[in-house]
């Protein structure tokens, strides 16, 4: 038989198999997957594509492959329902970044993310102000989950019969211990005057800080410490 044909068969077999072994590992979108389901996704379809193309290696040792990649998941599944510390251990818990309003430090670490990372996430979310965020959990499929401030509903302009100012996104002055030379300029401040208002008199003291905001109209900080959490 032409190699070319032997391609084709195993293209549309592999494909075929492909499509079974997904529709039976189950439907989740991209963002849902966690990290165990996002190897096992690129394990089998890079498996699939070696088999439509290898013409020497006999199609046996691929269907072992793909059984396995298939069993894995399912098993690792069927243990966690019963063993809830195998699930743990296996597809990771998920950790809280900010409680009660305050960054946890050791858990940031944990998580590998910075903070203009959980920032940037929190604005994905729909919150660009961290004094909006009671609860940040970031879950073990990589999504950040904000519970906001208050149990009521969020409210909107049309509750009131008045004007409302409009709305500007916080800027830090200092970011993971990095001071924002360029926001300084906008305020007309110098790093001197930074520091004395903070306080700050060593290396280490800034580096202890993960976010200062400076609210021009109060002309008052709120600060997000490493260690000691949360400072204003």
């Amino acid at each position: 038989m032409p190699d070319y044909l032997v391609v084709l068969i195993n293209s549309l077999v592999s494909f075929v198999l492909l499509f079974i072994v997904a529709k039976m590992l189950g439907k989740k979108q991209i963002a849902e997957l966690s990290f165990i389901d996002y190897v096992v996704g690129i394990s089998i379809g890079s498996i699939v594509a070696n088999w439509a193309t290898d013409l020497d290696t006999p199609f046996e040792n691929y269907l072992i492959a793909l059984a396995v990649y298939f069993v894995f998941p399912i098993a690792i599944t069927l243990l966690g329902r019963k063993t809830l510390p195998l699930k743990a251990f296996l597809r990771g818990r998920p950790i809280i970044i900010i409680e009660n309003g305050k960054f946890v430090y050791e858990n940031l670490k944990k998580s590998k993310l910075d903070v203009n990372d959980v920032i940037g996430m929190c604005r994905d979310k729909g919150y660009f102000s961290l004094s909006e965020i009671a609860y940040a959990i970031f879950e073990t499929n990589g999504n950040l989950s904000v519970m906001p401030v208050g149990k009521q509903k969020p409210t909107v302009v049309g509750d009131f019969d008045f004007p409302v100012k409009k709305s500007q996104l916080e800027k830090y002055v200092i970011i993971d211990g990095k001071i924002d030379k360029n926001y300084l300029k906008i305020l007309n401040k110098d790093k001197k005057w930074l520091l004395n208002r903070l306080n700050i008199k060593n290396k280490k003291q800034l580096k202890n800080i993960l976010i200062a905001f400076y609210d021009e109209k109060t002309d008052n900080f709120k600060v997000h410490t490493k260690y000691d959490k949360f400072a204003t």
